[in-house]
């Protein structure tokens, strides 16, 4: 879906009447499902509002937006999205995070749901293909576990005499079967020793550093995991400058913070 569509969408919604005998029109109102924060989303939630503004839709002024954020906590993304489909949304935007976009498309079959994730949408049934979605979603994908191998291979260019490199993962994460099986891939491909660390809060960010040190590795990769964007971001950012340890991120948000 291009932006014209996605905006003939909401433009639609406001022609909505409130009543049957009141013929005003009403305010679109989109709705906003996060796994994350306010703060892990706000980069993806001000290039929203900037592009709906470049078509004359200020939030506020002519457009609502309902948020929901799940606070890192993925169980409650079924909640948040049966909220929003309650509330007759025009549409629902999944910020990120394939778990948000299968909570939205459970919520609803009718209320248009528009995802940006980087998992591949047909794998997990959110689509029937990316040419032809057939249902109620359509969005963008990154597809970023694909690039986990080219990942790799950039990180040993880097750094040649690295002879193991850490993945950083949520267990948390959906997609973490998927990650582990393209890094160890990649590993063995590379002839180089893998080292999995788990991290699901700021404590566990820190004891995947302590081993990661503890087992020498030459060099790190942060996969592409919502709590990681947040408030984890700079930390992950300060403890690998600290350590001198090269590092890939999967985002480009990573080192526009560094």
């Amino acid at each position: 879906m291009n932006r014209r569509e996605l905006l003939s969408m909401i433009g639609g919604a406001s022609l909505l009447p409130i009543a049957a005998s009141a013929q005003q029109k009403v305010m679109p109102v989109i709705g906003w499902l996060s796994p994350g924060s306010l703060e892990t989303a706000r980069p993806s939630r001000l290039s929203f509002l900037d592009g709906l503004a470049e078509t004359n839709y200020v939030e506020g002024t002519n457009v609502t937006i309902e948020y929901r954020w799940a606070e890192d906590q993925y169980n409650r993304l079924p909640g948040l999205a049966a909220e929003l489909a309650r509330r007759r949304v025009a549409l629902i935007i999944t910020a990120g995070a394939t778990p948000t976009a299968l909570a939205a498309k459970a919520a609803t079959e009718t209320i248009p749901i528009v995802f940006v994730l980087g998992s591949d949408p047909v794998k997990f049934g959110l689509v029937r293909s990316l040419a032809r979605p057939g249902s109620n979603l359509t969005g963008v994908t990154i597809i970023d576990v694909e690039l986990i191998g080219k990942a790799f291979e950039l990180l040993l260019e880097l750094t040649p005499s690295a002879k193991t490199v850490g993945v950083l993962v949520n267990p948390n994460n959906l997609l973490i079967d998927a990650q582990i099986k393209a890094s160890r891939i990649a590993a063995h491909n590379l002839d180089v020793d893998l080292l999995i660390l788990n991290a699901s809060n700021q404590s566990d960010i820190e004891l995947a550093f302590t081993t990661l040190l503890e087992q020498r590795a030459g060099a790190l990769l942060v996969t592409g995991e919502p709590f990681f964007f947040g408030p984890a971001r700079d930390r992950l950012i300060e403890l690998a400058a600290r350590h001198a340890i090269p590092t890939v991120y999967m985002y480009r948000l990573f080192p526009a913070a560094a």
